[in-house]
């Protein structure tokens, strides 16, 4: 039970360190003249995520963890750190687009168009992996694919946008 309940409480540490440190990027970037993009549906997002995370609080402590699933997580863990790096006061978790300027293609951008997004498609599979759930871990990768196929699309729009504007 222990191993299950450290990892899911470093994730939860985690999230809300990224979500503070959104929020101070956020209003930092809007200090500078950026707008929001997309923002109705990023309360569906969020709830998405937190249920994600809720529900492996309910349904994985006493699962043994799968160390091959574990290892895979923690790779996407560098994965999530270097786009942080790269992005840094840019990283938001909403759509902020800030006028006049350049788009990021650095690090991860330099491989992929939106490599936030596809660690966080690898996370919302992996981790239910480490605790053997894989029903879970489907489950909640079908709706994040959802999810995402919004937001990528609104995201591309709002960038295309900006660019055209420059």
């Amino acid at each position: 039970m222990w191993p299950s309940i450290i990892i899911l409480g470093f994730v939860t540490v985690q999230r809300l360190a990224e979500l503070i440190i959104a929020r101070r990027n956020t209003r930092a970037l809007m200090a500078r003249g950026a707008r929001e993009i997309g923002a109705d549906h990023y309360p569906v997002m969020v709830a998405l995520h937190v249920s994600w995370l809720a529900g492996l609080w309910l349904l994985a402590p006493g699962h043994p963890v799968q160390p091959v699933w574990l290892v895979l997580f923690v790779v996407l863990q560098f994965g999530r750190l270097w786009v942080l790096v790269t992005l840094k006061g840019r990283w938001t978790t909403r759509i902020i687009v800030l006028p006049g300027a350049s788009l990021v293609r650095e690090g991860p951008y330099r491989l992929f168009s939106h490599p936030n997004y596809a660690v966080v498609i690898g996370e919302i599979a992996v981790l239910p992996l480490a605790f053997n759930m894989p029903l879970y871990a489907a489950i909640f990768s079908i709706m994040n694919g959802l999810m995402l196929w919004l937001r990528i699309s609104v995201e591309s729009r709002a960038l295309k946008a900006a660019m055209f504007l420059k």
